[in-house]
């Protein structure tokens, strides 16, 4: 999957074939909407086609709900359906040979770099977690993050622990490296703090004094930081001068009432109120940045987009969600716009994630 998250890159070693060369490498883009693999990637299903007395095989490579991109082969002759599902197995175990092996390589970084990339979005880049998309047994997380012409600062993060899912949403002042700079402190602060063991309300305080120490007066950064406890089945959020989540509940759409805190960075030693973030089987919660709700995308109905997506998987919500506000815009984006779905199941972790992505997925609401 490229950046766009809008069309697949096969690499291969032909350089006949490629569009793009590095070396003996070679990449070429394949666009999703209305082929076959549009199909796999929304379904997590195998699909199977008759060519000649053979068959084309197209399976997803899938890691815990994160779509890596699809595999294909051609064979001899119709698989049965025990092969079908030994494929299917094969797709998800070459997902974790992707994982595991692109720690060492720059090569599918490359060849997912269907534009160029400035040194503000190489920044900004890494600070977004290695997969947007996370699958357990009590909820399900997918992130996505339009950038801008000229990079906002915006970044979204999360962290399962044993039991207890961590995730943030920011947004930094300013435009380019400098918005880059400020993220970099805040996130870096943020997962210092929780890897050394602090609960919430200690985080938000070492971050925000960590970014009022090394950036300038004035400069700051919103966001909201969140703390899931699986077993007892709460939440507890910190709203840093952020735009409200919406919740969709049976239907409904509403924003979550919360108080509102100053930004990040602009008072050091303040403290943050820790609020509860009401959770019940089959809620559906959105963050998004404010470059989601700019004037300039005010024609984006928020409310009923959500209603409209009720079904659809996360990943594909957060896809819908940037799709629409770039063609509100018309591609000429101020800022950038995020956005991080939660789907929250509830009850035990016995939910089904086969190959370890949903097939056919079902709402929250259809499951409960």
């Amino acid at each position: 999957m490229d950046y766009s998250g809008r069309m697949l890159v096969r690499l291969g070693r032909t350089p006949a074939r490629g569009e793009r060369t590095h070396d003996t490498e070679n990449a070429e883009s394949v666009p999703l909407p209305g082929t076959v693999y549009e199909e796999v990637l929304r379904t997590q299903q195998v699909a199977v086609r008759e060519v000649g007395d053979g068959a084309r095989v197209t399976a997803p490579v899938t890691v815990r709900g994160d779509v890596i991109g699809a595999m294909d082969l051609v064979l001899p002759a119709p698989p049965t359906p025990r092969q079908v599902a030994d494929i299917a197995g094969i797709g998800h175990l070459l997902g974790h040979v992707i994982v595991v092996n692109r720690r060492y390589t720059d090569l599918f970084e490359w060849g997912q770099r269907t534009t160029p990339v400035s040194l503000s979005a190489e920044i900004q880049r890494r600070l977004l977690p290695a997969a947007f998309t996370c699958e357990a047994g009590q909820f399900t997380l997918a992130g996505w993050l339009e950038p801008a012409s000229t990079v906002g600062g915006d970044t979204f993060d999360y962290a399962f622990d044993r039991g207890t899912p961590h995730l943030s949403i920011t947004d930094a002042a300013g435009h380019d490296v400098q918005a880059a700079m400020l993220a970099t402190v805040l996130v870096g602060a943020l997962r210092n703090a929780r890897r050394a063991g602090m609960d919430l309300a200690s985080q938000v305080v070492r971050a925000n004094d960590d970014l009022a120490a090394y950036s300038s007066a004035g400069w700051f950064v919103t966001g909201q930081v969140v703390r899931i406890d699986l077993g007892r089945r709460t939440a507890a959020i910190v709203n840093a001068g952020h735009p409200r989540p919406l919740r969709l509940r049976g239907g409904r759409v509403e924003e979550v009432e919360l108080a509102v805190d100053i930004p990040f960075g602009l008072e050091p030693g303040r403290p943050f109120r820790v609020q509860p973030l009401p959770l019940e089987p089959g809620d559906r919660i959105v963050f998004v940045t404010d470059g989601m709700l700019e004037r300039h995308a005010a024609e984006l109905d928020f409310h009923a987009t959500l209603r409209d997506t009720a079904h659809l998987h996360p990943r594909e919500v957060v896809h819908a969600l940037g799709a629409a506000v770039l063609r509100i815009t018309g591609g000429a984006l101020r800022d950038d716009a995020t956005v991080l779905c939660l789907d929250w199941y509830g009850g035990s972790a016995s939910r089904e994630a086969r190959h370890g992505a949903s097939p056919e997925y079902a709402s929250p609401t259809e499951r409960a």
